[in-house]
């Protein structure tokens, strides 16, 4: 089937974004709607006293203006955490409270004290300036190593040391006897830096309260709608989830930081049933920078040992994650289960210890961003295993194919076991499509027009899916992570799915819609797929994780297996034949060696005529099916970077990429290579360029695309990328999931280039010309005396 799996399908929702037909939550317009700002916290760290709104309300077309305590008064609930985390004594975690607007202590810089509600979107944010607030400032903790430091301002009384968890995975003391006992030994710090999402779309609410039915209706940016619905039902006590209905429309992209619901959604809501009014809440990219949960912002202390062969013997690593001044939902499990359990990345080692220490600091909260705990661990294994080469004088291809996990399944020293995967051959191919044998003639003709060259690698392996839902529930996870799907086939043929997972840029309208043309035969434009609408499609856990393939897909997988079981019922009981006898091919149902054959359509017409069902079958043609699968799945990947860089300068230039993966079953290789596309280019961003900056007082100096670099089309080459498949056996596709895997390998082959080409180790991101020159600088009396 041309448009089934395997095919190059064109993305079918392209149309209507190309030609600016989407429709997003900014889009949509209500009867009766009014806007929204939010009063913000101007310092890092501040006790409010109160404020005077009286100038503000006088002011045209200002309806209300609501606070944090009349919130608290109404039982608005506070702001929650999903995963609950254990610290190494015993002890569970301990995090302050998130009110999702300030009743007394506003904690970072844009911490929402109140809501303007107005008839204009300018008329609510000049009034919302004219606020007054009284506050005291007081001492803040801004950077991540300072927050365990003695006398470091408290961010939450209730959180000794602004210590959350000390948490810890694997054994410390066979890692300590291993590294003892070594050869040689490596040691680094790095530091992982804080990142901003910076999604296209900006985040966005509408909400309506319906008084006549005590009714609500939320319109919101979101990866997870049912989810939403749920914690604004269970926890934040806005509404009964039969009370509430929430839509995800068209999404401009989430990386993350759209999973969780965040105050300004909750406020709205209640704004809502105070006011009468629907109203509309649209992030400016300022609020953005300022509230939208940050990623990464790691520092770790790592240190590797190896035998005299090269074999790694042991692995240890230190790190404090910062998480902000809040707890946000995924917050205390991406540095822990999503980061620890990748500890042993593609390697064989015997022995692993990981801690990591999670703060409190008075900065936005920190969360999951695109990989979200795998990309932190792969950029400290892979600068360790570079490093490590050159220090032993080995090459680090050789270094890593020594040290590889060659049988499968394998069990790590950190809780997973890798269902598959071929890394030697993943790395063979990203050499020989990367030309690695002809690097040192290019490094020599660059070396001529005065530039420095280099290579670096990077090999990975991440996990995908979030499962299975018992595991994660006994390591702290609130809920389950499986997903539901509903497939409906109408009279006329045509085929419906619907699916709990949600679409923000991963192509579910072309690649869930392959699923049933290759099943039934029939064209992928009879193929309709739903989603972002808790009315519409039953409870489903939503898109993260590179989750939508290995667990949405598979749970379409379910339906479709029962919706071809039926058919062929309904066609053997018409044909009078055999159902073992009954293929389907081309929108057939035909029975094998003779011309007798149903047409799709007049299956599914048989099916709601119901004139001539097989005896006891209920009419119609719909199936559901909910999938929980057995295990992570296990995408992989070898990455090589070659860059120049200007000695004069420290200007930093990619001129060669190439990535080989391996995410077991490829539904649309064009998407897939879009994917990696878009991850390689966020992790370049982060390796050169992107980091949130902050002054000692909290204030965020990277407000705005002034001031903070996003990668652009002339930062980065022409890709060269590659796949070899081995097929997951843990669903019933074979599929691993590859939204992740570029921005998880990317940041280390870009770092391990920049510092094979200076000579000098001691790089951090983002490698700016200024911290590159700097660098070589540092290096260029020993460089001299060579």
């Amino acid at each position: 089937m041309s448009d089934g799996i395997g095919a190059r399908v064109k993305r079918k929702e392209d149309k209507r974004f190309i030609t600016g037909k989407g429709k997003y939550t900014d889009d949509i317009r209500t009867e009766n709607q009014a806007y929204a700002a939010f009063v913000r916290c101007p310092v890092a760290h501040a006790k409010i006293n109160g404020i005077n709104a009286d100038a503000a309300l006088a002011m045209e077309g200002v309806i209300a203006i609501h606070t944090g305590p009349e919130m608290k008064e109404d039982g608005i609930g506070d702001m929650i955490t999903g995963w609950a985390i254990t610290s190494k004594d015993g002890s569970p975690m301990n995090c302050g409270v998130w009110n999702p607007m300030v009743t007394t202590y506003g904690r970072y810089v844009g911490d929402a004290i109140a809501i303007v509600v107005a008839e204009t979107q300018a008329q609510a944010r000049a009034a919302a300036e004219a606020v007054e607030l009284d506050y005291e400032e007081l001492p803040a903790t801004v950077f991540t190593g300072d927050a365990l430091n003695d006398g470091a301002a408290q961010v939450h009384e209730n959180v000794p040391g602004n210590m959350i968890y000390d948490w810890e995975i694997g054994d410390e003391a066979k890692a300590n006897a291993g590294l003892a006992n070594a050869h040689h030994v490596t040691e680094l710090e790095m530091v992982n830096n804080r990142l901003s999402p910076n999604p296209m779309e900006p985040r966005s609410a509408v909400a309506i309260y319906d008084e006549a039915e005590d009714h609500y209706t939320l319109y919101t940016t979101s990866q997870n709608p049912h989810v939403a619905r749920l914690v604004l039902s269970a926890f934040y006590n806005v509404a009964p989830e039969h009370k509430l209905r929430v839509i995800a429309p068209d999404v401009g992209g989430g990386f993350g930081s759209k999973i969780y619901i965040y105050p300004e959604e909750i406020t709205c809501l209640w704004a809502s049933m105070k006011t009468g009014r629907s109203v509309k809440w649209t992030s400016d990219r300022t609020e953005a920078f300022l509230t939208d949960a940050h990623g990464r912002d790691h520092v770790t202390k790592a240190t590797m040992g190896f035998d005299a062969d090269g074999r790694i013997v042991a692995f240890k690593t230190d790190t404090i994650a910062n998480i902000g001044a809040y707890v946000s939902l995924f917050a205390t499990v991406t540095p822990t289960y999503l980061h620890g359990t990748l500890l042993s990345g593609c390697y064989d080692m015997p022995a692993i210890y990981g801690n990591v220490k999670a703060v409190h600091t008075n900065t936005a909260p920190v969360d999951a961003y695109r990989g979200a705990g795998r990309p932190e661990a792969t950029y400290t294994i892979e600068r360790m295993m570079e490093t490590a080469a050159r220090e032993m004088g080995m090459d680090p291809a050789e270094l890593r194919r020594k040290n590889f996990i060659n049988e499968f399944p394998y069990q790590t020293e950190v809780i997973l076991q890798y269902d598959s995967g071929d890394y030697h051959k993943l790395l063979d191919m990203a050499q020989k499509e990367a030309d690695v044998a002809g690097f040192e003639a290019r490094k020599a003709e660059a070396a001529s027009r005065g530039k420095l060259r280099g290579i670096g690698y990077s090999t990975f392996v991440e996990a995908c899916g979030l499962a299975p839902s018992a595991a994660v529930g006994s390591l702290g996870s609130a809920v389950g992570l499986w997903e539901s799907a509903e497939v409906r086939v109408n009279p006329v043929g045509t085929i419906e799915i619907l699916t709990g997972s949600h679409s923000h840029g991963q192509s579910h309208q072309t690649t869930f819609a392959q699923l049933a043309a290759d099943r039934f035969g029939v064209p992928i434009d009879n193929v309709q797929v739903i989603h972002g609408d808790t009315d519409k499609v039953q409870f489903g856990m939503g898109t993260y994780g590179s989750r939508s393939g290995p667990v949405g897909m598979s749970a379409i997988m379910k339906a479709l297996d029962k919706v071809e079981a039926k058919a062929k019922k309904i066609a053997a009981h018409t044909l009078e034949a055999s159902e073992d006898d009954l293929v389907i091919e081309n929108g057939e149902v035909k029975v094998a060696g003779t011309d007798k054959k149903m047409a799709w359509h007049e299956i599914g017409l048989a099916a709601y005529i119901a004139h001539n069902l097989p005896e006891g079958m209920e009419p119609g043609l719909k199936e559901t099916a909910f999938f929980d699968p057995v295990n992570f799945s296990f995408p992989s990947g070898a990455l090589i970077c070659e860059v120049e860089v200007d000695p004069d300068t420290g200007v930093t230039e990619i001129v060669k990429f190439t990535a080989v993966d391996d995410f077991g079953t490829i539904i649309n290789p064009m998407v897939v290579e879009g994917q990696v596309h878009g991850g390689v280019t966020q992790g370049i961003g982060q390796a050169m360029l992107e980091g949130v900056v902050h002054d000692e007082s909290g204030q965020l100096l990277t407000a705005s695309y002034m001031d903070y670099a996003m990668p652009r089309a002339d930062d980065v080459p022409s890709y060269t990328l590659d796949h070899n498949s081995t097929p997951s056996p843990l669903n019933p596709l074979g599929i691993k999931g590859c939204g992740e895997a570029g921005a998880i390998g990317s940041p280390p082959a870009v770092i391990n280039a920049i510092t094979d080409a200076i000579g000098n180790n001691d790089l951090d991101m983002p490698a700016t010309p200024s911290k590159v020159w700097a660098a070589l600088q540092a290096v260029k009396p020993a460089m001299a005396a060579e």
